[in-house]
């Protein structure tokens, strides 16, 4: 089930995830956290590692495509 690139792939948007989540709660910003924990915890749900970095992709950008 956990490849090489899954489990890369799961630390890096982890990461991401952290930062995403402190900043949004430093700065009262509500989508930055939420992305920041779906960051964190969407690696354990999606298996194909295609769609596992499409996914990371789109909520990375989630926050900047809808500002406040």
């Amino acid at each position: 089930m956990f490849s090489t690139m899954n489990l890369i792939v799961g630390i890096v948007t982890g990461a991401f995830g952290l930062a995403y989540f402190v900043y949004g709660k430093k700065q009262g910003k509500l989508l930055f956290m939420i992305s920041g924990i779906a960051l964190m915890g969407y690696p354990y749900l999606v298996g194909n590692g295609v769609a596992l970095i499409l996914v990371g992709l789109v909520l990375l950008g989630l926050p900047f495509l809808f500002r406040e």
